[in-house]
Protein backbone atom coordinates (compact mmCIF):
# COMPACT_ATOMS: atom_id res chain seq x y z
CA UNK A 1 0.00 0.00 0.00
CA UNK A 2 1.18 3.38 -0.49
CA UNK A 3 1.07 6.01 2.09
CA UNK A 4 -1.73 8.57 2.54
CA UNK A 5 0.48 11.58 1.23
CA UNK A 6 1.39 9.82 -1.69
CA UNK A 7 -1.44 8.98 -2.80
CA UNK A 8 -3.04 12.08 -2.55
CA UNK A 9 -0.16 13.42 -5.15
CA UNK A 10 -0.69 10.92 -7.65
CA UNK A 11 -4.57 11.11 -7.07
CA UNK A 12 -3.57 14.85 -7.82
CA UNK A 13 -1.13 14.08 -10.61
CA UNK A 14 -4.24 12.02 -12.42
CA UNK A 15 -6.61 14.50 -12.06
CA UNK A 16 -4.30 17.11 -13.57
CA UNK A 17 -3.45 15.08 -16.36
CA UNK A 18 -6.67 14.08 -17.04
CA UNK A 19 -7.83 17.49 -16.87
CA UNK A 20 -4.65 18.81 -19.27
CA UNK A 21 -5.79 15.98 -21.64
CA UNK A 22 -9.70 16.73 -21.41
CA UNK A 23 -8.64 20.83 -22.38
CA UNK A 24 -5.93 20.04 -25.00
CA UNK A 25 -8.01 17.45 -26.64
CA UNK A 26 -11.38 18.91 -26.51
CA UNK A 27 -9.79 22.70 -28.23
CA UNK A 28 -9.07 21.91 -31.51
CA UNK A 29 -12.58 20.00 -31.40
CA UNK A 30 -13.92 23.59 -30.19
CA UNK A 31 -12.22 25.58 -33.02
CA UNK A 32 -13.77 22.90 -35.27
CA UNK A 33 -17.60 23.40 -33.81
CA UNK A 34 -16.94 26.99 -33.93
CA UNK A 35 -16.13 26.99 -38.13
CA UNK A 36 -19.38 25.14 -38.21
CA UNK A 37 -21.56 27.64 -36.67
CA UNK A 38 -19.59 30.64 -38.19
CA UNK A 39 -21.24 31.61 -41.31
CA UNK A 40 -19.10 34.02 -43.87
CA UNK A 41 -20.89 36.64 -46.20
CA UNK A 42 -19.61 34.95 -49.12
CA UNK A 43 -22.20 35.03 -52.68
CA UNK A 44 -23.46 31.62 -53.94
CA UNK A 45 -22.34 32.68 -57.58
CA UNK A 46 -20.03 34.66 -59.46
CA UNK A 47 -19.67 35.52 -63.41
CA UNK A 48 -17.20 37.78 -65.31
CA UNK A 49 -17.37 39.74 -68.28
CA UNK A 50 -21.31 39.48 -68.37
CA UNK A 51 -24.08 40.54 -70.74
CA UNK A 52 -27.38 39.87 -69.79
CA UNK A 53 -30.45 40.43 -72.29
CA UNK A 54 -34.18 40.50 -70.43
CA UNK A 55 -36.95 40.11 -73.03
CA UNK A 56 -40.38 40.33 -72.69
CA UNK A 57 -42.76 38.91 -75.33
CA UNK A 58 -39.80 38.17 -77.69
CA UNK A 59 -38.54 42.30 -77.14
CA UNK A 60 -35.53 43.13 -75.52
CA UNK A 61 -36.54 45.38 -72.65
CA UNK A 62 -32.79 46.08 -71.22
CA UNK A 63 -29.14 45.06 -71.61
CA UNK A 64 -26.60 44.96 -68.98
CA UNK A 65 -23.07 45.00 -69.40
CA UNK A 66 -20.88 44.30 -66.39
CA UNK A 67 -17.40 43.20 -66.07
CA UNK A 68 -17.84 41.20 -62.66
CA UNK A 69 -21.20 39.72 -60.98
CA UNK A 70 -20.94 38.71 -57.60
CA UNK A 71 -24.81 36.98 -56.34
CA UNK A 72 -26.04 36.72 -53.06
CA UNK A 73 -29.17 34.27 -54.02
CA UNK A 74 -28.60 32.37 -50.47
CA UNK A 75 -28.75 35.54 -48.17
CA UNK A 76 -32.41 36.33 -46.59
CA UNK A 77 -32.69 39.38 -48.51
CA UNK A 78 -31.37 38.04 -51.99
CA UNK A 79 -29.12 40.51 -54.43
CA UNK A 80 -26.58 40.74 -56.86
CA UNK A 81 -23.76 43.20 -56.73
CA UNK A 82 -21.84 44.99 -59.41
CA UNK A 83 -18.50 45.81 -57.88
CA UNK A 84 -16.49 46.95 -60.90
CA UNK A 85 -19.18 48.69 -62.57
CA UNK A 86 -22.44 48.44 -65.53
CA UNK A 87 -23.90 49.99 -68.37
CA UNK A 88 -27.08 49.61 -68.87
CA UNK A 89 -29.58 50.19 -72.33
CA UNK A 90 -32.83 50.32 -71.49
CA UNK A 91 -35.78 50.06 -74.22
CA UNK A 92 -38.95 52.03 -74.46
CA UNK A 93 -42.06 50.78 -76.38
CA UNK A 94 -40.54 52.27 -79.43
CA UNK A 95 -37.33 50.77 -79.38
CA UNK A 96 -35.50 53.91 -78.47
CA UNK A 97 -32.75 53.49 -76.29
CA UNK A 98 -31.91 55.11 -73.05
CA UNK A 99 -28.00 54.47 -71.05
CA UNK A 100 -26.70 53.85 -68.20
CA UNK A 101 -23.20 53.44 -66.84
CA UNK A 102 -22.42 53.47 -62.75
CA UNK A 103 -19.14 52.62 -61.41
CA UNK A 104 -21.09 50.05 -58.90
CA UNK A 105 -24.49 48.62 -58.68
CA UNK A 106 -26.55 46.54 -56.72
CA UNK A 107 -29.76 45.04 -57.70
CA UNK A 108 -31.89 43.89 -54.64
CA UNK A 109 -34.12 40.76 -55.84
CA UNK A 110 -36.99 41.02 -53.83
CA UNK A 111 -37.91 44.60 -54.12
CA UNK A 112 -36.65 44.78 -57.86
CA UNK A 113 -35.19 47.73 -56.94
CA UNK A 114 -31.31 49.08 -58.76
CA UNK A 115 -28.74 51.10 -56.41
CA UNK A 116 -26.86 52.53 -58.72
CA UNK A 117 -23.60 54.09 -57.27
CA UNK A 118 -20.54 55.99 -58.14
CA UNK A 119 -20.47 58.77 -61.23
CA UNK A 120 -23.53 57.81 -62.74
CA UNK A 121 -24.49 59.27 -66.12
CA UNK A 122 -27.62 58.69 -67.93
CA UNK A 123 -28.21 59.47 -71.19
CA UNK A 124 -31.45 59.45 -73.07
CA UNK A 125 -32.73 58.98 -76.53
CA UNK A 126 -33.42 62.25 -77.03
CA UNK A 127 -30.32 63.65 -75.84
CA UNK A 128 -31.31 64.73 -72.00
CA UNK A 129 -28.17 63.64 -69.34
CA UNK A 130 -28.35 63.47 -65.77
CA UNK A 131 -25.28 62.95 -63.35
CA UNK A 132 -25.26 62.07 -60.10
CA UNK A 133 -23.70 60.17 -57.29
CA UNK A 134 -26.55 57.38 -56.56
CA UNK A 135 -29.72 56.96 -58.70
CA UNK A 136 -32.25 54.68 -57.83
CA UNK A 137 -34.31 52.29 -60.23
CA UNK A 138 -37.51 50.53 -59.48
CA UNK A 139 -38.00 48.26 -62.30
CA UNK A 140 -41.75 47.49 -61.10
CA UNK A 141 -42.86 50.97 -61.84
CA UNK A 142 -39.95 51.93 -64.13
CA UNK A 143 -39.26 55.02 -62.16
CA UNK A 144 -35.72 56.36 -61.23
CA UNK A 145 -34.96 58.70 -58.14
CA UNK A 146 -32.39 60.27 -56.12
CA UNK A 147 -31.56 62.52 -53.11
CA UNK A 148 -28.39 63.26 -54.01
CA UNK A 149 -27.15 66.69 -55.73
CA UNK A 150 -27.73 66.14 -59.63
CA UNK A 151 -26.71 67.68 -62.50
CA UNK A 152 -29.27 67.31 -65.95
CA UNK A 153 -29.02 69.31 -69.08
CA UNK A 154 -31.75 68.95 -71.87
CA UNK A 155 -30.90 70.19 -75.14
CA UNK A 156 -32.28 73.88 -75.97
CA UNK A 157 -33.70 73.31 -72.69
CA UNK A 158 -30.94 74.25 -70.08
CA UNK A 159 -28.98 72.93 -67.13
CA UNK A 160 -31.34 72.24 -64.08
CA UNK A 161 -28.97 71.77 -60.91
CA UNK A 162 -30.13 70.58 -57.46
CA UNK A 163 -30.61 68.09 -54.96
CA UNK A 164 -33.29 65.06 -55.31
CA UNK A 165 -34.91 64.05 -58.52
CA UNK A 166 -37.32 61.98 -59.73
CA UNK A 167 -38.50 60.40 -63.61
CA UNK A 168 -40.18 57.91 -65.53
CA UNK A 169 -38.20 55.77 -67.37
CA UNK A 170 -38.79 58.26 -70.80
CA UNK A 171 -38.02 61.20 -68.99
CA UNK A 172 -41.51 62.39 -69.34
CA UNK A 173 -42.70 62.66 -66.18
CA UNK A 174 -40.23 64.82 -64.19
CA UNK A 175 -40.40 66.20 -60.66
CA UNK A 176 -37.03 68.66 -58.82
CA UNK A 177 -37.21 68.67 -55.25
CA UNK A 178 -34.30 71.61 -54.63
CA UNK A 179 -33.17 72.95 -57.73
CA UNK A 180 -31.15 75.64 -59.46
CA UNK A 181 -31.89 76.34 -63.32
CA UNK A 182 -29.83 78.06 -65.94
CA UNK A 183 -32.37 78.72 -68.79
CA UNK A 184 -30.18 78.80 -72.65
CA UNK A 185 -32.30 81.76 -74.45
CA UNK A 186 -32.88 80.45 -77.79
CA UNK A 187 -31.41 82.43 -80.78
CA UNK A 188 -34.34 83.79 -82.79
Amino acid sequence: MYPKGLLKIILSINVTVFTVALFFGCQSNFKDIQKINFTEFMPSGEADSINLKHTDSGKIKAILVSPKLLDYATVDYPFSEFPKGIQLTLFDENNQRNYIVADYAINYKKTNIIDLRGRVKLTSYDGKFLETDQLYYDQNIEWFYTDKPFKFTAPNEGETTGIGIDFSKDFKRVTFKQVKALIEEIPE
